[in-house]
């Protein structure tokens, strides 16, 4: 029996020294992380406070769009171009021929929200309407055509970056 405890604690003692040294070993990585020099990350740009109220005087025609009256938010100069973020106001009647007219804009991010009314459009092939209270995010360069709105539609549109390329197609 004095044979069998011997063995006994030698196992246990041998474990005891793996558990000791993994102990060690995970307080040497875990100071060697802390003690690595952390990836510089890019300054961001510098922002400043802004606000935005509404004024009926304040949408203008010298958008992106003939058919559309834009309401600037501002925070693009707050931003310094991180992004654009505007109330686009859809002038009725709604002409497909003026309208309808495929294209893609090369952005990193693209969300619009239906303030008031309602709006119809393709997106790669899927017809969608959305309706007031509806948003919906267009990944970066989706073709998309208008194909109907209300008379009263209204939308707010907030893109990254605040400049960025439309291309036409067809």
């Amino acid at each position: 029996m004095a044979k069998k405890t011997s063995k006994t604690m030698a196992k246990l003692q041998g474990q005891a020294r793996k558990t000791s040294r993994n102990k060690t070993s995970s307080k040497k990585s875990a100071a060697a992380a802390r003690s690595k020099p952390k990836a510089k990350t890019k300054p961001r740009a510098r922002q400043t406070f802004n606000v935005n109220h509404f004024r009926a005087e304040d949408f203008r025609a010298d958008g992106l769009r003939t058919y559309a009256q834009y309401r600037d938010l501002g925070m693009s100069k707050a931003t310094n171009g991180l992004l654009q973020a505007h109330v686009i106001r859809l002038l009725p009647p709604c002409d497909p021929k003026v309208v309808s007219k495929r294209h893609y804009h090369d952005v990193n991010l693209q969300m619009i929200y239906v303030l008031k009314g309602w709006i119809k459009g393709e997106y790669d092939g899927e017809v969608v309407t959305m309706h007031a209270g509806a948003a919906w995010l267009q990944p970066p360069r989706i073709k998309h055509t208008v194909l109907d709105y209300s008379d009263d539609c209204e939308l707010l549109e907030i893109i990254t970056p605040a400049e960025f390329k439309t291309v036409e197609l067809e």
